[in-house]
């Protein structure tokens, strides 16, 4: 392996799942692992197998389909753990068991109630056991950071001795800092004899906001992996950002002297996929993704960059795949002209699916003078789905303003039959969203709404996404209209259709 090379290990479907309301269907999983393949990425964690059925489907799936990265499952120091990830590895082409115990004090004292000596004892057994699956064993101490540093070196030379092949540094509740953590990462390597027969990696959460800091401080001691979420998912405050950490090293390369295998061009569309599956929209002013990272509003910005676009952009848009966000399509533009737009964007639609989207893009266009990529991608995700919807809309009538109950009207097509009903709200999408329920008569509680202009002016496209919840279970919605309530009826009824074929996906396994 090039000694210059960062290893990109992606937790986006496993630590990125575990952000509140961010859990992904198995489905989602492997849409989602398939395109950090094209993304490059060198490791994918894919789940946790031991924590449900689903984690554990949702790992065997990945790892039956996605061949080029390792596969890897998470499993505590026990042995059940083990060997439940070791079975839902069992079809990957390049397995990888990653097994952690916390060291640090308190979580020894307060969660474990054991002693470094029992830790240890764990750590050497889970180790040993899960090579006897594997070639390919990570160990993690949890919370090294707040770690003593003696029984950390000891811990992790036990580790090695045992069979891992990887040994990674968490910084789990984002506790620690740039100088101190890369100080740490060099001290290991001074203190622990055969560190050198292994990867080490780093994993830092974002509680103070330095997870992308004191990633890149312990590259520059030596670490050898790098564990990132795709926009910084995760839980609390998140993890490690994949696009900041690569794009540091990409564009400081001179500095960092480092390098990764990422295909940059396609961080913006992994991005985007990310977002719509879990509901969390990315901030506008966030790093590398965000929609005003290559943005210029002020005059003095916008002369300069006529000029020279680097005066002000240390790297290009295109670079990460941002593309031309310009105008590309109108309302005379016809099917052809899309299908080569939808292509460039990275879709490759069959004809009905390319019926569906030029239709609902034909009535787009009759409201906007400008449609843009943005506003495309919206609606391949709101009219493309991987599954059959129970419930299509049909219409809605609303009755809203500042004198007047607002009342929703909505009619619904299931099967061949369209039902219709009415209800009143606190105000329109309120009331939209008591008819849709009252039509489907599927009891459910709505736990987030959020709504986001994709592009800019009075006509621009609005995109909203909603989590709903039945059961202790949560599914998240999304649609896209230039009517913001068009775009919220669509976002819930794509969620209940989705809490729909989870049920009947369920029933029939049974």
């Amino acid at each position: 392996m090039d000694e210059n090379r960062v290893i990109i290990f992606d937790t986006t479907l496993r630590d990125g799942e575990q952000s509140p309301g961010a859990s992904m269907s198995v489905d989602d999983k492997v849409a989602l692992a398939l395109q950090l393949e094209r993304l490059n990425v060198d490791v994918i964690e894919a789940g946790f197998p031991i924590s449900s059925d689903v984690q554990f489907e949702g790992v065997k799936l990945v790892a039956a389909k996605v061949r080029k990265p390792t596969i890897c499952g998470l499993a505590r120091c026990i042995d059940q753990d083990i060997d439940r990830a070791a079975a839902a590895l069992e079809r990957a082409a390049r397995p990888r068991i990653h097994t952690f115990i916390a060291t640090s004090k308190i979580h020894m004292d307060k969660k474990f109630r054991k002693s470094e000596a029992e830790i240890l004892e764990m750590a050497i057994k889970s180790v040993t056991r899960a090579r006897g699956y594997v070639d390919d064993v990570e160990f993690s101490p949890e919370d090294s950071a707040r770690t003593g540093k003696e029984f950390l070196f000891r811990i992790i030379e036990a580790a090695i001795s045992a069979g891992a092949t990887t040994i990674n540094v968490p910084d789990t509740v984002g506790y620690s800092n740039p100088e101190e953590f890369g100080q740490l990462i060099r001290e290991i390597f001074e203190r622990v004899p055969n560190m050198r027969k292994a990867i080490l990696s780093v994993h830092c959460h974002n509680d103070l906001g330095l997870a992308v800091a004191n990633t890149l401080a312990a590259i520059r001691n030596g670490a050898q992996q790098a564990e990132v979420t795709i926009n910084g998912i995760g839980e609390r405050a998140g993890n490690c950002s994949l696009e900041e950490v690569v794009m540091a090293l990409k564009t400081r390369e001179s500095f960092y002297r480092k390098h990764t295998a990422i295909k940059t061009d396609e961080i913006v569309k992994t991005s985007r996929m990310v977002s719509k599956v879990t509901g969390m929209i990315v901030q506008p002013n966030k790093a590398i993704v965000g929609a005003n990272a290559f943005a210029h509003e002020a005059g003095i910005h916008q002369d300069a960059m006529l000029k020279d676009r680097t005066t002000y952009e240390i790297m290009t848009p295109e670079s990460v795949g941002w593309g031309d966000t310009k105008i590309v399509l109108g309302r005379h533009s016809g099917r052809h002209g899309l299908k080569s737009r939808l292509q460039d964007l990275g879709y490759n639609l069959g004809k009905e699916d390319l019926d569906k989207v030029y239709e609902r893009f034909l009535k787009i266009a009759d409201k906007k003078k400008e449609v843009f990529d943005a506003d495309l991608e919206a609606l391949v995700g709101d009219e493309i789905q991987d599954f059959s919807e129970a419930f299509m809309l049909e219409y809605f009538h609303i009755l809203s303003g500042d004198k007047v109950l607002p009342t929703a009207t909505i009619a619904l097509k299931h099967k061949d039959t369209i039902i219709q009903d009415a209800s009143v709200g606190d105000g329109p999408v309120d009331a939209a969203f008591k008819a849709i329920d009252k039509i489907i008569n599927s009891p459910v509680k709505l736990i987030d709404y959020s709504l986001q202009a994709l592009t800019g002016g009075k006509e621009a496209m609005g995109e909203v996404h909603v989590t709903i919840a039945n059961n202790g279970r949560k599914f998240v919605g999304r649609g896209a209209s230039t009517d913001v309530i068009e775009a919220s009826i669509r976002a819930y009824l794509h969620a209940h259709n989705r809490l729909l074929h989870a049920g009947s996906k369920s029933e029939s396994e049974h």
